[in-house]
């Protein structure tokens, strides 16, 4: 059984800074991309960020330049490093990778459970 934990939610003042990890763990073969979402009370879960297997990156217009995704290839994680946090970003955030349990499986969608981000003052 796979599965995804999240770690590194709390509160942050505006401005401030906060490192999200996330841990795959169980039966894995092969990760492919990993992403993360996040949703806003009232709001529909939207994408913040993804990368590759081969590190290569994408963010939402709105976090571009103050949010930073990476992973661990070799430990099964991937991070997402927030600067310059504002209230707008609060939100839960939740990981989500594409894994392959086994050689003879295709890939199957994974999400976390989501770790709580709050902004304010």
């Amino acid at each position: 059984q796979v599965q995804l934990v999240e770690s590194g939610g709390g509160l942050v003042q505006p401005g401030g800074s906060l490192r999200l990890s996330c841990a795959a763990s169980g039966n894995i073969f092969s990760i492919g991309i990993m992403r993360w979402y996040r949703q806003a009370p009232g709001k529909q879960r939207e994408l913040v960020a993804t990368i590759t297997s081969y590190g290569i990156t994408n963010y939402l217009d709105s976090v571009q330049g103050r949010f930073t995704i990476s992973r661990d290839n070799a430990k099964n994680t991937v991070d997402l490093q927030m600067h310059s946090l504002k209230p707008e970003d609060t939100a839960v955030y939740y990981c989500n990778a594409d894994i392959r349990p086994t050689r003879s499986q295709a890939n199957n969608n994974y999400w976390g459970q989501g770790t709580q981000v709050t902004v304010s003052s």
